[in-house]
């Protein structure tokens, strides 16, 4: 029997791939791939010619019969695009799977975008909480970043840059215009670490262009409202405007009551009042 390796390959500078890595590509039979293209230079820079396979989140559960008929007589490699399978990347289902059927799952760990932005922000990294990509609706991003703001820890977050505006600016609205590292094309030719505030970061990116993983520094967890009662979570400030519904309060008195009673800011309150029911009259 044999063994998949989960294997994590440069994000950017192909010089960044282990000799580990570079190893069991060139030996193994098959590698199965987020994107055979993407893989195909990667592996003509290491002169390796394994059969390749495309394993992505669309088409993982159809490909797991190839895979584990490869496993019967060879091993197999895993790789996404960039970084490592299974983290803001497809590749975790395969792993359950090919371990449930009995074979050996090894990890070969190599550059993560995450530690290297961790590594330049200048943020502790003793505890950190990674968000992964944020969720698309605004209600749900601000109420996320909210959430883990109460933790008090470093926040590892990727971002497209359609959208780093936008989420730059949640930051700021839901987090108090927190200072943050904006690291831009980390280890490719154009790598950029802008370090300032939120807000700023709106100036300075104006056509974002690339992609970013944002640091955001650790965010006091004792963050109380103005009469000094202690923040709820954001489950709680959801249950709480579900209560004044329920009692027949505008939407407007509602979020005032909720913001003053948790801290959280009126964009992220009012972004609950839509996502339970309630009317633009709270604007």
């Amino acid at each position: 029997m044999g063994t998949l390796y989960v294997i994590g390959t440069p994000i950017g500078n192909l010089e960044d791939i282990t000799v580990r890595a570079a190893r069991i590509l060139t030996s193994v039979p098959m590698v199965a791939a987020e994107d055979t293209r993407v893989t195909r230079r990667l592996l003509n820079h290491l002169d390796a010619k394994p059969r390749l396979v495309s394993c992505n989140e669309h088409n993982w559960s159809r490909r797991l019969p190839t895979l584990l008929d490869a496993l019967d007589s060879g091993d197999v490699a895993m790789v996404t695009d960039a970084g490592s399978p299974g983290i803001s990347d497809p590749g975790a289902g395969v792993v359950a799977s090919v371990a449930e059927a009995g074979y050996e799952v090894v990890s070969v760990p190599g550059v993560s975008a995450v530690s290297a932005a961790l590594s330049v922000s200048g943020f502790p990294a003793d505890r950190f909480t990674f968000l992964g990509f944020l969720p698309r609706r605004r209600a749900e991003r601000t109420a996320a970043l909210s959430e883990a703001a109460t933790l008090g820890q470093t926040l590892v977050i990727f971002e497209a840059p359609h959208r780093l505006k936008a989420t730059l600016s949640d930051i700021a609205d839901a987090l108090n215009d927190p200072p943050l590292a904006v690291c831009r094309e980390l280890t490719k030719l154009y790598e950029e670490v802008w370090r300032g505030a939120a807000s700023d970061a709106l100036d300075y990116f104006a056509e974002p262009r690339g992609e970013f993983t944002i640091v955001i520094g650790p965010v006091s967890s004792d963050m109380s409202s103005a009469d000094g009662e202690p923040v709820i979570t954001v489950d709680a400030a959801r249950e709480a405007l579900i209560q004044r519904r329920a009692a027949g309060m505008r939407g407007r008195e509602a979020v005032a009551e909720v913001v003053a009673a948790t801290g959280l800011s009126r964009r992220v309150v009012y972004g609950l009042w839509v996502e339970t029911g309630g009317q633009a009259q709270a604007s």
